[in-house]
């Protein structure tokens, strides 16, 4: 595969290309869920004529250019940056303009099999045991509510399976008692120890409880009754790794840093550095670079699908979605008025993300007419297009 003539601001790669040449070797060595055979599909026909689209056609010069569909799954690279925006822009009106620290819950890698074999059981675990952390200690040491969004990641910069919820929190929070508003320390929310020795006892109790369930039945570890008490007994000797990082000063802030995690996928079209019929070469963590065999590089990148209806995103405290009495009474006290943006068109979103007007001619500025596309005849060859 060669690099493509790429439009200003476009990556040069795609991964639907990378996909729709070595989906078929991917198979043949790795067995695969429904849902990551779904979001394969999906991201192969992302914006090319099987999803259907239309012309976009100006009578002044004969500029004609095609306009196709976009597949709007959830782990798509290409399909994130409208809906995050649509995202930060509803919850501007429930974030509150107070300080936010940038807490991280990471999973041992001891329970990484066990994540992989049970995704929905051990996610939900790890946020219910960080969101109680939070919480039991917000009213032990703050005597208050805090406002809390969690965003579940899985994965390194190297595509590696890493999971760990990066949760955004208030910097104080209501009193229970509701009167008034309570700071936390300037340089640290809780000390990250007791962060970590309260997540990992929430942690194991939830696994016990789904292991007495049966929830983990099949697991090849488990086949021996001894082996999970033994797993129990190694994680209960770690110091869970909590990292809680400096808070942010402004709400603005705070939107402009979570929007970089609550749509992002696991590796961005831009990150691709190259690709070839034998490798595919990104970009890590700072300067650093990798290359995998294709096949390699789609295997970590379908471990990171998330299972059907499974919410990534979640809020608590202050900003969870029945709290808006709360919220209000924490406004007065702040006296914070309720930030609203008008509501956008698709159009004026795309606007405002990249400075494109699609209605107008990108070569001479008149209106653009858009036209459906010519339906293809079977076996017919592609159609061709130019900007003639």
């Amino acid at each position: 595969m060669t690099a493509r003539p790429a439009s200003a601001g476009r990556p040069h790669f795609d991964i639907g290309d990378i996909v729709r040449e070595h989906r078929g070797a991917l198979e043949a060595a790795h067995r695969l869920s429904s849902e990551q055979r779904r979001v394969l599909t999906d991201i192969a026909q992302c914006r090319t004529a099987a999803l259907g689209g239309h012309v976009d056609a100006c009578n002044s010069c004969g500029y004609e250019h095609p306009a196709y569909n976009s597949c709007r799954n959830r782990h798509c690279p290409k399909c994130q940056a409208l809906t995050q925006e649509k995202w930060i822009t509803r919850r501007s009106e429930h974030l509150l303009d107070v300080g936010h620290f940038h807490v991280v819950f990471t999973l041992p890698s001891e329970l990484r099999s066990l994540a992989k074999f049970a995704p929905e059981r051990v996610y939900d675990a790890l946020f219910s045991a960080a969101s109680e952390t939070l919480r039991e200690l917000a009213a032990d040491k703050l005597d208050a509510t805090l406002g809390v969004t969690m965003v579940l990641h899985t994965w390194t910069r190297a595509l590696r399976f890493h999971p760990h919820v990066h949760a955004i929190v208030t910097a104080g929070g209501l009193t229970l008692d509701g009167a008034r508003w309570k700071r936390s320390g300037r340089k640290y929310l809780f000390h990250v120890r007791v962060m970590g020795k309260l997540l990992r006892g929430k942690m194991m109790a939830a696994l016990r409880r789904d292991h007495a369930a049966g929830r983990f039945s099949g697991f090849s570890d488990f086949l021996d009754p001894q082996r999970f008490d033994a797993l129990m007994g190694r994680i209960a000797k770690l110091a869970w790794n909590v990292d809680a990082r400096a808070p942010f000063p402004k709400s603005q802030h705070v939107l402009a840093y979570l929007g970089r995690y609550t749509h992002r996928v696991g590796i961005a079209n831009s990150r691709l550095l190259d690709v070839s019929p034998t490798g595919v070469t990104f970009r890590t963590k700072g300067e650093g670079i990798e290359t995998v065999s294709p096949v390699e590089f789609l295997r970590r990148f379908v471990q990171h699908v998330l299972p059907d209806r499974f919410h990534k995103i979640r809020h608590y405290g202050l900003y969870s979605s029945g709290a808006e009495p709360m919220r209000v009474a924490a406004r007065a006290l702040l006296a914070q008025p309720v930030a609203t943006r008008p509501p956008r068109t698709w159009a004026e979103w795309l606007f405002a993300l990249t400075g494109r007007d699609i209605s107008r001619c990108p070569r001479c500025g008149a209106g653009l007419e858009h036209r459906p596309l010519p339906q293809p005849v079977a076996r017919s060859p592609p159609i061709i297009w130019s900007a003639a």
